[in-house]
């Protein structure tokens, strides 16, 4: 398995300081609603405190949160993929601090510094695969619970 990174850890303070150039300090009281599927995404946060949870609508009255996120934690990568909508909702699982980052200016940032632009979208790509894994030992540990107890 992946191991869970950090996205501001895993940057070279060098690169870390010219991304924290663009960073707008954001806070999210309890229960807020930060994004919708579907929604445009254009900004991303690295939470600084709190929990967020991630969650996917399953019907018009219903959502499974499908991960909890803290402190350190990468909250959107959608900024980075046509057609940079939201694939989840996201709430304010308790008062959140959190960095903002317009997903623009970060961009724009990474046409600058190529190397940054890598080592960022390194950081995403294995953001995304840990989340991944993590998912698919959560999918298979449901399975397994659900095929034993119709046995």
């Amino acid at each position: 398995m992946t191991k869970a990174i950090k996205l501001l850890t895993s940057l070279p303070p060098p690169q870390r300081q010219r991304l924290m150039t663009l960073a707008r300090e954001v806070s999210f009281p309890e229960d807020t609603r930060i994004f919708e599927p579907g929604g445009v995404a254009d900004r991303f946060w690295v939470i600084r405190s709190g929990a967020v949870s991630l969650d996917q609508r399953v019907n018009s009255l219903h959502r499974v949160t499908v991960a909890g996120l803290g402190a350190g934690d990468l909250l959107g990568w959608s900024w980075l993929f046509p057609p940079y909508q939201w694939d989840f909702g996201a709430e304010a699982f308790s008062p959140v601090r959190a960095y903002e980052f317009d997903a623009a200016a970060v961009l724009g940032l990474c046409e600058e510094d190529p190397r940054l632009g890598l080592t960022l979208v390194r950081g995403v790509a294995e953001i995304l695969a840990h989340r991944l894994e993590t998912t698919r030992g959560k999918l298979m540990e449901q399975y397994t619970m659900h095929r034993h107890s119709a046995l």
